[in-house]
C-alpha cells in the first residue's frame, strides 16, 4: 500500500446546519442547501467530535474460558460541539423554546425535539458532508458568563436511525479548479 499526503484532510471550515425534522436530507456533498436549513453559527476552535459508542458482550467457552466471539449489544453516535453566537438559532438549538418573536425564552427542563442536522467540512477543494437524518441534543454542557470568553453552548447530539437503519450518511467531493 502506498502512502499518499494528498489523501490527509483537515478540518479547516465549515458549517452546522439544523432543519426541521422531515426536511429533505442532501444525497451528495455539494449540493446547495434548501432554505429550511439554519447555520447554528460560530463553532468553538474545538470543531466538532464525531464518538462512536460499542457495547458488546464476550461469548466464553467452557474449555479454558476462552472467548470464542464477541456480540455487539448497542451502538450510539454522536457530535458534540460548542456554539459560540448567542442567535436564534443557537438558542432554538440549546434550549429548545426560543422565541424568536419576543427575543425570550422559558427554562423548562423539557425533552429536546428532534430534527435534521448537516455538519459541512472543507479542506481547500476537499468537502466532506455528514447528513443526520434524525437527530436529537441529548447532552447540553455548563455556560459560563466570564469576562475573559466568549459566551459558549455546548451540546451533545444523538444519532438515531432513519427507515433505513443508517444514523448519518458522510458524502465527499473535491471541487474541480476554477469552479
Amino acid at each position: 500500500m502506498a502512502l499518499d499526503a494528498t489523501q490527509v484532510r483537515v478540518g479547516v471550515t465549515g458549517g452546522l446546519y439544523v432543519a426541521p425534522f422531515g426536511t429533505t436530507l442532501p444525497t451528495d456533498a455539494t449540493t446547495a442547501l434548501p432554505s429550511a436549513h439554519q447555520d447554528v453559527g460560530y463553532i468553538s476552535e474545538d470543531g466538532v467530535t464525531e464518538t462512536q459508542d460499542t457495547d458488546s458482550n464476550d461469548i466464553v467457552a467452557w474449555q479454558n474460558g476462552a472467548t470464542v466471539r464477541k456480540i455487539q449489544t448497542s451502538h450510539d453516535l454522536t457530535y458534540s460541539f460548542t456554539m459560540l453566537e448567542t442567535s436564534a438559532v443557537s438558542l432554538k438549538v440549546y434550549y429548545g423554546n426560543y422565541d424568536a418573536v419576543n427575543d425570550s425564552l422559558e427554562i423548562r427542563g423539557e425533552e429536546l425535539g428532534h430534527d435534521v442536522w448537516v455538519l459541512s467540512v472543507e479542506d481547500g477543494d476537499h468537502i466532506l458532508r455528514v447528513v443526520i437524518p434524525d437527530g436529537q441534543v441529548t447532552e447540553r454542557g455548563d455556560i459560563t458568563y466570564a469576562n475573559e470568553d466568549a459566551v459558549g453552548r455546548e451540546v451533545t447530539l444523538t444519532c438515531f436511525p432513519d427507515t433505513n437503519g443508517v444514523k448519518a450518511y458522510v458524502y465527499r467531493a473535491e471541487i474541480p479548479a476554477g469552479s
